[in-house]
């Protein structure tokens, strides 16, 4: 937790030293929407033309900066999460920073890069109340950029998310009081899953909990995946995990992904480019992955998840395919023990559909299968209720799988969506 904050603020003072941009080009001010799916990171270079051309090379879609940096994001044609330090509860009870705060919002609001505010890392309930003041205030003088704020995940201590009880009341006190008092426009979260030898056993859980906040709330959710490691008992991810974490997020439901981080350097080892800069062999593995993350979301970002459920092993938070999911796997897929401290092997479906009017039950139109095994290559078949298409992430188009049954070829941690023929 300390290392991603410290992170941060190292990156603020690279950050200040971006080229200034121009702010004369205007852009509407009606409600925040997603847009374009989010692919972004923390702990990125300074933002130069170089640094902004390898992201967007890299797939990466919103980009980190202060004020200074959002000219050259718009030549790139780059989203922007700014950065300043007047943006925290503590500006609205101090009469010149509420002004300098004010100054700001006027200046930033209509550039076209601008995406969003980061407002701050994991708080904790204690904190609430002064950040929905913040978001209210925020929202009310610019209602079309997101003010951001990124949460706890399950695996942290009561102390840390100010609820009590074991993991799954206090996660889910923590998550409800977030809605209820800050009043988010997006769920944002960080669960870092690989361990030296082995897989912390909670990242569906986590997935789920926050999936289910997201739609109670009526928002989307981001989901912030390790790319690096920092301590002895965190394992680099390889290229395989990194497609499994991109793949299961989708399954969920996610309109956003984030890594930590894009830049090792000290402590931190792994992410997508060196100490100097260079790309990494991570960053080559994650750019066809960004894309596949933007394709696919976008498909799906018109319909609403309507069930994610595991076949295989059952990790806490997962859910068992039912007998009358329009979507089977065929053949099945037996049971298997999950031991706690092992890859939670088997497949994912994530369904989705329209959602349904008042009095009908939503139907899924479209499902995504995830290879849950990121060290074996799997093909799997998927039975559903009509003739099925299946989508090329690659080439953006769907092609007939000549009937009913569609034969996946899935990679390590790899997935495909289809849909029955319109």
């Amino acid at each position: 937790m300390d290392m991603k904050l410290r992170t941060v603020m190292m990156t603020a003072a690279l950050w200040a030293m971006a080229a200034p941009g121009s702010l004369s080009v205007e852009a509407g001010l009606a409600g925040w929407q997603v847009g374009t799916p989010i692919v972004t990171y923390w702990n990125g270079p300074a933002l130069t033309d170089a640094t902004a051309r390898q992201m967007k090379a890299g797939g990466f879609n919103l980009v980190w900066c202060d004020e200074k940096g959002l000219g050259v994001a718009h030549r790139h044609r780059l989203r922007v999460q700014l950065t300043d330090g007047l943006l925290a509860p503590a500006s609205l009870d101090n009469p010149e920073k509420r002004q300098a705060l004010d100054a700001l919002i006027t200046r930033v609001r209509r550039h076209p890069a601008l995406f969003d505010y980061f407002i701050t890392d994991e708080p904790s309930a204690g904190q609430f109340a002064g950040l929905g003041r913040l978001i209210a205030y925020l929202r009310e003088r610019d209602p079309a950029h997101l003010a951001y704020i990124n949460l706890f995940p399950t695996y942290a201590n009561n102390q840390q998310l100010g609820t009590s009880g074991d993991t799954v009341p206090a996660y889910r006190e923590y998550l409800r009081r977030f809605v209820a008092e800050v009043q988010p426009a997006l769920l944002s979260w960080d669960h870092y899953q690989f361990a030296v030898g082995r897989d912390t056993p909670d990242y569906f859980l986590n997935l789920a909990m926050i999936r289910q906040a997201a739609q109670q709330a009526g928002v989307p959710f981001l989901n912030i995946v390790q790319a690096c490691t920092w301590t002895r008992v965190r394992r680099v991810p390889n290229p395989d995990e990194l497609r499994y974490l991109v793949y299961t997020t989708l399954a969920y439901g996610a309109q956003g992904i984030s890594y930590f981080v894009y830049q090792s350097g000290g402590e931190l080892r792994g992410g997508f480019a060196d100490p100097s800069g260079q790309p990494t062999p991570l960053y080559f593995a994650v750019k066809p992955l960004n894309r596949d993350f933007v394709a696919i979301a976008t498909q799906l970002q018109r319909f609403r998840s309507l069930g994610v459920y595991h076949a295989g092993m059952l990790p806490p938070g997962a859910v068992p395919l039912p007998a009358d999911c329009p979507f089977q796997f065929d053949p099945p897929v037996a049971p298997a023990e999950f031991k706690g401290s092992e890859p939670a092997r088997g497949l994912l479906l994530g369904c989705f559909g329209r959602a349904a009017r008042p009095g009908r039950e939503s139907v899924p139109t479209h499902a995504l299968v995830v290879n849950l095994d990121y060290r074996l290559p799997v093909t799997v078949g998927l039975r559903g209720p009509r003739r099925l298409q299946r989508f090329d992430a690659a080439t953006r188009r769907w092609t007939s799988v000549g009937g009913r049954r569609a034969e996946l070829d899935l990679p390590p941690g790899g997935g495909v969506l289809v849909r029955i023929r319109r």
